[in-house]
């Protein structure tokens, strides 16, 4: 019985899901000190020769993003093993940069994919504070520390300032796109690729932006049999970040649940 099972196939699954960062108090999203050591046990089941990873992200930060996007790679070149992501709902801006970490990468033909691009968004309080009575006063140490206050008039060279900040940001998610999928993007097709637009399963699969369309247990058995062992690894909610979650009053609740919804809505969740 023992060398039975010795002889089955074992595929490690890590299952990556929410907004990349940290969203709201005290409610953790995706981010690279939560995943790392889940990722490091991943990679290191021995007769393991492929880690799949599930990602079900809408995105959120750049830096998290990249950090676990990086992790993997390394991973999987330290320990000689390739790497297949599945995304499902949505895998979208650095939910996509994640999923480049696969040397495959499958979605559902309705899944949400794509989203190459950076934002920034903000709101603006100074006409309305001027028509309640209200002044601004902001004393700063360094002449750009008030950069885009939003009860304070645009000023055009932070805007600039901010703008070639994206750009920078932006080149950096295009090369890792590119260095990840190489000469499967289509890029003679009439789409502007790197745009900030996002695509269905099926679109993003003919822009060569994901291999296939098929979920984790469908894939992983087609290409390693009927008979693998599906290993899941995935970061579990601790008794204390239960404890201080449920000690959060409704509007704490209300609006930290909007911050998060916010993000996945922009992709129809």
């Amino acid at each position: 019985m023992i060398s039975f099972f010795k002889k089955k196939k074992i595929v490690p699954h890590i299952k990556l899901t929410g907004v990349i960062g940290n969203v709201g108090k005290f409610k953790q999203g995706i981010d690279f000190s939560g995943q790392e050591e889940i990722i490091k046990k991943a990679f290191s089941v021995k007769k393991a020769k492929v880690v799949a990873v599930t990602i079900n992200s809408p995105g959120g930060s750049p830096v998290q993003s990249h950090l676990i996007y990086k992790f993997i790679r390394e991973q999987a070149k330290k320990n000689k093993k390739k790497v297949i992501v599945f995304a499902e709902d949505v895998a979208a801006s650095g939910g996509y940069l994640i999923a480049c970490s696969g040397d495959e990468i499958f979605a559902n033909s309705s899944s949400i994919i794509g989203s190459i691009g950076v934002i920034y968004s903000s709101f603006g309080f100074k006409d309305l504070i001027e028509k309640i009575g209200v002044q601004r006063r902001v004393y700063t140490a360094g002449k750009n520390k008030s950069t885009l206050d939003p009860f304070l008039e645009e000023k055009n060279e932070d805007i600039e300032r901010l703008k070639n900040i994206q750009l920078e940001l932006h080149k950096d998610f295009i090369d890792v796109v590119e260095e990840s999928r190489g000469s499967k993007l289509k890029k003679d097709m009439d789409i502007e690729l790197f745009s900030g637009e996002f695509w269905s399963g099926r679109k993003a699969k003919e822009l060569g932006l994901i291999d296939g369309i098929g979920n984790a247990d469908q894939i992983l058995k087609e290409k390693f049999g009927e008979d693998i062992i599906i290993k899941k690894f995935e970061k579990s909610k601790g008794w204390l970040a239960k404890k201080l979650s449920s000690s959060l009053d409704n509007t704490e609740k209300v609006i930290s649940a909007l911050e998060e919804r916010s993000i996945w809505q922009k992709y129809g969740f």
